[in-house]
C-alpha cells in the first residue's frame, strides 16, 4: 500500500506505535524473553519489565499499581469487569444501568448479561449526547449494582461527567465502570478523582501496541469480581496465561511519554480542531455533532444533510477518516451514537469522524479541508 498524499485523520480508531516504545519492547522479543513466572533470573527479569510497567500505566490514570490487571484489551477488560463484577453480586441485584451511545463492546455485553437474567435499563441522551442526570437518579432501584458509562465518546468525543455520576450512584451504593479508553492519553484522567469502582483502557489508542490493556479495580472500595477464565494464576487469578510482556512494556512505556506531555499535546490538537471546524462549518448542512459541549480535543464528528455517506467516504480516498466506531466500520448502517441523538438516518450515514493524533499538522488539516469541501460540494450537485 502507497502512502504518498495519504493523511491518516482516525486516531481514535488506531495509533502508531512510538518508536521509543517499538525500542523498549523489542529486548523482550529476543534477549530479555523468559517469562514471567518463572522462578529463575530470565523469570524475574520479566517480571521486574511488568511490574515496572504497572506503575507506569498507574501513574497516568492516577492509581495504585496493584489496582490494575493487564489483559489483551479494553475488550476483554470490559468482558471481564463487567460480567465478572455483576456474576459476583447477582446475590445483592440484578439491574445495570448503561447508556445508549456506549461502544459496541458494552453494549453487546449488556445483552449478554440480560440473556443471564439481568435486567439493563438504557438512559437516553439529548441532541448532544448528555444524560439527564435526574434520569439517572430516577433508575437507580434498590436491586441496582452497577452504573456503566463511558468517560469519552470514541464517534463524538463527548465527555460524561463521571465525578457526579459516582456520587450519585454511591449514595445509592451503586458502583461505578467506565470505559476510559477514549480518553487515556488526550486529557487528563484521574481515577482516583473521578471516584470510579472500576474502569477498563487500551494501549494502542495512545502510540502503544495493540493487544494489550488493562481493567482497574478499586481496592479501597473492596471491588473485587468473579473469575470466568480459568488456567493458571496469572493477574491474581483473573486473567490466566503467560503474560504479553513485551506488549506490557510497550504499554508502560507508552504511558510514560504521554505522561510527559499531556498538557503540550492537548494544547496541539485542539489547535487543530479549531483550525478544522472553523472551515468545516462554512460548507452548507454541515453541522458539528456535540459541537458546543465539552469533548476530547482531537475528535469532530460532522454530519453534512444531503451527502450519500459511502460515496463521500470514496471520493475522500486520499484521507483515513471514518463513519465512526472502527469495530462497526464495514456496517453501512446509521451510528447508534448519532441515532440516539436523534439525528436522521439519512444524515447519520452522511456524517464523519476526524480525529486527529501527534503527528497530525496545520498543513495535513488544510488538505483535508479541501477535500471534503470539494467532496461534498461536488456529491451535493450530483444529487440537485
Amino acid at each position: 500500500m502507497t502512502r504518498k498524499n495519504k493523511i491518516y485523520l482516525d486516531y481514535n480508531a488506531t495509533t502508531p506505535v512510538d518508536p521509543q516504545v517499538v525500542n523498549a519492547m523489542l529486548p523482550y522479543f529476543t534477549e530479555n524473553f523468559g517469562n514471567p513466572s518463572s522462578d529463575h533470573f530470565f523469570g524475574w527479569y520479566a517480571d521486574d519489565a511488568v511490574e515496572n510497567a504497572r506503575n507506569q500505566v498507574a501513574k497516568l490514570v492516577n492509581c495504585r499499581p496493584v489496582e490494575l490487571t493487564f489483559t489483551s484489551g479494553a475488550t476483554e477488560s470490559a468482558n471481564l469487569g463487567l460480567i465478572g463484577y455483576c456474576r459476583k453480586n447477582k446475590n445483592r441485584g440484578n439491574h445495570i444501568v448503561t447508556v445508549k451511545t456506549e461502544h459496541k463492546v458494552i453494549l453487546e455485553t449488556m445483552a449478554f448479561l440480560a440473556s443471564e437474567g439481568f435486567d439493563i435499563t438504557y438512559l437516553d441522551v439529548d441532541k448532544n449526547g448528555n444524560i439527564d442526570l435526574n434520569q439517572l437518579k430516577e433508575n437507580l432501584k434498590s436491586t441496582t449494582i452497577l452504573v456503566s458509562i463511558m468517560l469519552a465518546n470514541n464517534e463524538t468525543g463527548l465527555i460524561h461527567p463521571i465525578k457526579s455520576i459516582s456520587k450519585i450512584a454511591h449514595t445509592k451504593q451503586v458502583a461505578v465502570m467506565s470505559d476510559i479508553t477514549q480518553a487515556v492519553g488526550k486529557t487528563p484522567v484521574d481515577l482516583q478523582d473521578l471516584e470510579v469502582d472500576i474502569a477498563i483502557f487500551s494501549s494502542h489508542k495512545l502510540y502503544g501496541p495493540k493487544g494489550v490493556g488493562a481493567l482497574y479495580l478499586n481496592k479501597k472500595n473492596k471491588i473485587s469480581i468473579d473469575k470466568h477464565l480459568y488456567g493458571g494464576s496469572h493477574e491474581k487469578g483473573l486473567r490466566p496465561g503467560t503474560l504479553n510482556v513485551p506488549g506490557i512494556v510497550g504499554f508502560g512505556e507508552a504511558c510514560r511519554i504521554v505522561g510527559q506531555s499531556l498538557e503540550e499535546n492537548y494544547q496541539m490538537q485542539l489547535s487543530l480542531q479549531n483550525q478544522l471546524e472553523e472551515e468545516l462549518v462554512t460548507i452548507g448542512g454541515a453541522t458539528i455533532n456535540c459541537g458546543k459541549e465539552n469533548r476530547l480535543p482531537n475528535t469532530t464528528n460532522i454530519s453534512f444533510k444531503g451527502v450519500d455517506g459511502t460515496k463521500l467516504l470514496r471520493q475522500l480516498n486520499t484521507l483515513a477518516v471514518s463513519r465512526g466506531s472502527a469495530c462497526n466500520a464495514n456496517l453501512i448502517t446509521p451510528s447508534h451514537v448519532l441515532k440516539a441523538m436523534g439525528i436522521e438516518d439519512h444524515t447519520a450515514l452522511g456524517s464523519l469522524r476526524i480525529s486527529t493524533g501527534r503527528k497530525t499538522i496545520s498543513e495535513d488539516i488544510q488538505k483535508a479541508v479541501f477535500e471534503i469541501k470539494k467532496a461534498v460540494n461536488q456529491l451535493k450537485t450530483v444529487s440537485l
